[in-house]
């Protein structure tokens, strides 16, 4: 709920930029991102940033980034060049400029209890009185490219223990991404949506991982290029939507696999999965 709320503000935040700041979303990726925001909390307008001493701009950029003083130079020449143009053709609303401020003031507290809400999470899992079985399947999903430790947990705390699951199907079910049904009588439908039983944190959670497996790291490297290259074939001829709920069943396969097998994700071309599959039931066959 608390990064619902801010969110709600970050995309208030952006709205105004753009009325009082053109431009400004062009310098950073992220227009919320912890640079921007430490940057706007001292200088929100772009009369305040033109003003503003060279090497105080610097400064927060190297606090507040990894990137170094070269990000950090050519950044602060392209936010001068846009201040500039901004300052023509921006409109000067004192008040607007007020309300950014006010923005980043509650951006700023919410993630503040955001941070605190985290740690005690954390501190709660790393302590002896938390299961280590639990804690062992955490560390499981979180091996998982695309899921970090806060979704993995999300996830666990929904699955709770997976051996009331007999079947990937059954997970599918529960997170409630399956087929509803859209019948009557001698009538069955073809447009079928997902059902959305089940846990509704939980699909959130899963959609968040789908949307991160199939997206490229800031290296242009993808995060999972299996499931990139599974969601580019279901696009065809397919909605996106429809797409983005496959990767999300194969999403819940890898759970259900590092869960039922105790083993971390090991991601494989589905080609060396698939010839390791048939030499599996070769085996056990003869067995």
């Amino acid at each position: 709920k608390l990064t619902d709320t801010s969110s709600t503000f970050k995309k208030k935040l952006s709205a105004d930029l753009r009325v009082i700041f053109p431009g400004y979303n062009t310098i950073f990726s992220d227009s919320t991102s912890k640079s921007s925001i430490e940057l706007l909390s001292q200088y929100p307008t772009p009369q305040s940033i033109l003003e503003a001493p060279k090497e105080n701009i610097i400064k927060i950029f190297l606090n507040s980034s990894k990137k170094g003083i070269i990000w950090s130079e050519n950044t602060y020449s392209k936010l001068f060049k846009v201040a500039n143009e901004a300052k023509i053709i921006g409109l000067p609303l004192d008040g607007l400029a007020v309300k950014i401020a006010s923005s980043i003031t509650l951006i700023k507290t919410i993630q503040s209890e955001i941070d605190t809400l985290l740690q005690k999470i954390n501190n709660f899992i790393q302590s002896e009185t938390f299961p280590e079985s639990i804690r062992a399947n955490i560390e499981l999903i979180d091996s998982i490219p695309g899921i970090g430790q806060l979704t993995a947990i999300t996830i666990i705390a929904e699955i709770g223990d997976i051996d009331g699951f007999l079947k990937p199907k059954h997970l599918v079910a529960f997170f409630g991404i399956d087929s509803s049904v859209n019948q009557s009588g001698n009538f069955k439908g073809d447009n079928n949506k997902i059902s959305k039983r089940g846990t509704r944190i939980g699909r959130r959670a899963l959609y968040s991982v789908a949307l991160a497996s199939i997206s490229n790291n800031r290296n242009g490297v993808p995060i999972n290029k299996v499931l990139l290259d599974y969601y580019q074939i279901n696009l065809k001829g397919k909605k996106p939507k429809i797409a983005l709920v496959a990767i999300m069943h194969k999403i819940i396969n890898y759970i259900f696999a590092v869960l039922r097998n105790q083993t971390p994700f090991e991601q494989r071309d589905p080609k060396i999965h698939k010839q390791m599959f048939l030499e599996n039931n070769s085996l056990n066959k003869v067995a």
